[in-house]
């Protein structure tokens, strides 16, 4: 029985995949993922930084999330959507990496059969987005690759019993996690260098405008008013929606805009073109079509660009043409009415922002800026082409998937003070003010009533602010004496200069923005 026995001990004590604990098993997994996505980091400079597999798996997300899922997120997490589709990406990555390290414990080339398939996967979803690099598909399957071969070699060393082990395991795997690290980190410095576009932004000079913008006088606005949204929206806290998961990277240098498409002539510029020509300034306010009654997915700035309707004059649109599909370097599109870029409210081809470069995250080194026109339509960032067309003969990336054609912003207003909980001013009023905006029209006024529990009252006319253009929101005040304590409703509505009034009617964004007017609650003492 003995000598029975020696042989049964002797395999018994034999590391190898099978005896490694669940645990570490899945442990494993993650760390080939960290090493994989480290080699793809690096290989990401060399051939695209969205071809690297975190953006890929995002943009593809992006893609194929449906609606509703795309208005949640907005809803839910607004500018901060796409750090919540990073992090769901993330998760779902480690998820399947640890399924791969317990299948590759439990039975030899299983878990890397999940590595191949999730790799390949990753590589062609890099290799089909717009505008990508013939090699996009290599950085996935060099993570892949990377995967692939720490696994099987990772997880032997795992074995053995519990108590003598873990320090070297924890050890082992924390060179592991760090060497990771370091290449991410290597690739990120690498690619920050090789790119070069915070650099290029530093070093652009403006021009002067030679026409500049109204200034906006200190006691002009109300902006001394607290709580109330400020005329002009910091750069820093300018909303941001769009569908790059990675912001791009484009060198000044680099920077080429075509226009083609149903023109008598093709026309190409470069921003030291561009900027050699007359920009003029101009204030405009932006508007996302998922905003909310309400909401804060808007924002006024001072523009500096040059007039599209000179380009598109250079280029001559035919006869027919009644559409510009605008496309962003990342390969997102926008489908433009022409008449819009081409009349007299002042669309701009633009390359600085409150007094600097266009931000990185805003559009730099260039973006269309077109009042009156939700972001989708419109705004495009990073743009590289302006494509004349027609409406009956191309779709852009928001129109196929169902929103209104054209994108005119609707009248709205919004209420920014008082909150709830809101205390009356020493004589006895409560201030409400916020803002109002009817691109490219104008506000005419803003009203507003209060329910105090018996009904609504009648509309009241507030103040507006002298500053503001047809192109931009306006400030407003009302100062109101409440007779009696409690909870009250406020509301609030705009008027354009031509007599429409804001829509009453409550309705969702999708597909032409939404409507309903902004009710803030409060509590008076």
């Amino acid at each position: 029985m003995t000598e029975l026995q020696a042989p049964a001990e002797s395999h018994a004590s034999a590391p190898g995949p099978a005896r490694v604990g669940r645990r570490w098993a899945a442990v494993c997994g993650i760390a080939a993922l960290a090493v994989g996505l480290g080699v793809a980091e690096i290989a990401g400079v060399l051939i695209s930084p969205r071809a690297t597999p975190v953006v890929a798996a995002g943009d593809t997300a992006i893609e194929l999330a449906p609606r509703w899922g795309k208005e949640l997120a907005i809803a839910l997490f607004g500018v901060r959507d796409k750090l919540f589709l990073v992090t769901v990406v993330a998760l779902v990555a480690v998820l399947l990496a640890a399924v791969a390290g317990l299948l590759e414990a439990r039975r030899r080339r299983a878990g890397s059969a999940v590595i191949v398939v999730v790799a390949v996967a990753l590589g062609l979803a890099a290799a089909s987005r717009p505008n990508a690099d013939t090699f996009a598909f290599v950085p996935g399957l060099l993570a892949g690759v990377a995967a692939i071969v720490v696994l099987p070699r990772l997880l032997p060393r795992m074995a053995g019993p519990e108590p003598g082990h873990a320090d070297r395991r924890a050890l082992l795997l924390g060179g592991v996690f760090a060497a990771a690290a370091a290449s991410g980190l290597v690739g990120y410095l690498l690619g920050g260098r090789v790119r070069g576009v915070t650099s290029s932004r530093q070093d652009l000079a403006l021009p002067t405008a030679v026409t500049p913008a109204p200034s906006v006088a200190a006691d002009a606005t109300f902006d001394r008013v607290s709580g109330l949204t400020p005329f002009r929206t910091p750069n820093a806290d300018y909303y941001r929606i769009d569908t790059a998961l990675v912001v791009p990277s484009v060198r000044a240098q680099d920077w080429r805009l075509r226009i083609h498409g149903m023109v008598e002539r093709e026309v190409e510029v470069s921003l030291a073109d561009l900027t050699q020509r007359g920009l003029i300034e101009k204030w405009v306010t932006l508007a996302c079509v998922s905003n909310e009654v309400g909401g804060d997915l808007i924002g006024n700035a001072l523009w500096l660009g040059l007039p599209v309707v000179e380009l598109l004059s250079e280029a001559g649109p035919a006869a027919g043409a009644d559409m510009v599909l605008s496309r962003s370097v990342d390969g997102f599109t926008a489908g433009t009415p022409l008449e819009a870029l081409t009349d007299d409210r002042g669309a701009l081809l633009a390359v600085g922002m409150n007094g600097e470069p266009l931000p990185v995250e805003h559009g730099f080194p260039a973006r269309l800026v077109v009042p009156g026109l939700y972001g989708y339509v419109s705004a495009t960032k990073w743009v590289v082409e302006l494509e004349v067309t027609r409406f009956a003969d191309a779709q852009a990336y928001w129109t196929q998937r169902g929103w209104a054609e054209r994108g005119p912003i609707l009248i709205s207003s919004r209420i920014d003070r008082p909150g709830r909980g809101a205390v009356t001013e020493a004589d006895g009023t409560v201030v409400i003010a916020g803002v109002a905006w009817a691109q490219d029209v104008g506000v005419a006024g803003v009203d507003v009533r209060v329910d105090s529990g018996d009904g609504w009252g009648p509309w009241r006319p507030a103040e507006l602010a002298d500053a503001g253009t047809s192109s931009t929101w306006r400030q407003w005040r009302w100062v109101w004496t409440p007779s009696v304590a409690g909870t009250h409703r406020v509301q609030s509505r705009a008027r354009n200069v031509d007599g429409e009034k804001q829509v009453e009617a409550e309705t969702e964004p999708f597909p032409a923005g939404s409507t309903g007017y902004h009710t803030v609650e409060i509590d008076l003492p």
